[in-house]
């Protein structure tokens, strides 16, 4: 019997259901490949699924250079990831994120490119993170106000925000930084992200660069900081619901307002992958996408470092594998397994969910 006397989960259930959300994953590639051999069949690409799928994994975790690049697709939507996760625990759905990318990305480049040639690492590096950051946050902050002072919801307020980063980037590109290229100057060597090749040799070759290990790092000192404080815990009252939360004396709107600019700045910190880690300056569409790819692996990770890390990798496995067979398939396959990945997942977790809920005496049968 539960606490409040109404019966729980049978005990006889919860291995069925932990291998229901176990099984979720696999079953997507089953069904994934019997898509690809009708595709296959029906397209006449002349190759057998088996073939394409063995390629798919040569081309991550088959070769040290496709791990390499793995962690590298992952990184940005770790960040992303978790940027969304942070303000789904007020409540808040962060759509924005996209055109947050976009222009902490151009905002951190030009300081990257713009600081003096003899500018040593230890200020380079954070000064051009902390402005990319703090572009984020700033980007998330009218969606942030709406919603807080006027009730208006984030997710319109974020979808036109998206649209006016589409539209601001090239213009700063084109006119205020005058170049036809569509791209920033070269950072100074010393505000680039060092190659994880550098201390792994096999990952030579690959993007993957150090802002894979702050991604990690970030995810679990940010579930760390807001499990452990006192604004931490209010934002997941806020998110539980805030009537509730408005009775027992929080302050809601401050609250949402602190979850929308901290998601915001995250969500600028995945420029360290892209800018500062592989191409060393910003160019027009880089990083594009991560935004909206950071609301599956947020979901998928269900709030936790480790889980939001794990979903991350298996995104990033899903885009390097595209790349890996779109000479013989199209890279539209990948995307339907993707989804199948999404839709069984969350599924699972449904039912897994609907299956935990205590059932009060004299209820029907769920």
């Amino acid at each position: 019997m539960s606490a409040a006397g109404a019966p729980s989960t049978p005990a006889r259930w919860r291995r069925p259901l932990r291998g229901l959300q176990a099984g979720a994953l696999p079953a997507a590639l089953v069904l994934g490949g019997i898509l690809l051999a009708l595709n296959l069949i029906s397209f006449g690409f002349g190759e057998a699924p088996a073939s394409v799928l063995l390629r798919a994994f040569e081309g991550t975790w088959g070769t040290p250079y496709g791990v390499g690049q793995v962690l590298f697709k992952a990184t940005p939507l770790l960040f992303t990831g978790l940027a969304f996760s942070i303000a789904l625990r007020a409540g808040l759905f962060n759509i924005g994120a996209e055109g947050q990318v976009a222009m902490a990305s151009l905002a951190g480049a030009v300081v990257a490119a713009g600081l003096p040639p003899g500018t040593p690492w230890a200020v380079a590096v954070p000064a051009s993170i902390a402005c990319a950051m703090a572009t984020g946050a700033g980007v998330a902050l009218v969606p942030a106000l709406l919603r807080a002072r006027l009730g208006a919801h984030e997710i319109i307020s974020g979808i036109m925000m998206n649209r006016i980063a589409d539209v601001l980037a090239p213009w700063l590109l084109a006119s205020a930084l005058g170049t036809a290229a569509m791209r920033t100057a070269d950072a100074i060597p010393a505000a680039t992200l060092p190659r994880l090749d550098r201390f792994v040799p096999a990952l030579r070759g690959s993007a993957a660069s150090v802002a894979f290990v702050l991604a990690v790092a970030l995810a679990f000192a940010a579930h760390r900081a807001l499990s452990r404080s006192r604004a931490g815990r209010e934002m997941r009252f806020v998110g539980l619901g805030a009537e509730a939360a408005r009775a027992e004396g929080i302050d809601v709107p401050r609250r949402r307002l602190a979850a929308m600019l901290a998601s915001g700045a995250v969500a600028g910190a995945a420029m360290t992958a892209t800018t500062l880690g592989y191409k060393g300056y910003y160019e027009l569409g880089l990083g594009a996408g991560a935004g909206f790819s950071g609301i599956p692996v947020a979901l998928l990770g269900r709030g936790t470092p480790l889980g939001l890390v794990l979903a991350a990798v298996l995104f990033g496995t899903v885009e390097q594998a595209g790349l890996a067979v779109n000479a013989r398939v199209p890279k539209e396959a990948m995307d339907v397994l993707e989804a199948l990945a999404i839709v069984l997942v969350a599924a699972a977790a449904g039912i897994g969910e609907r299956a935990r809920r205590p059932r009060l005496p004299g209820a029907a049968p769920r």
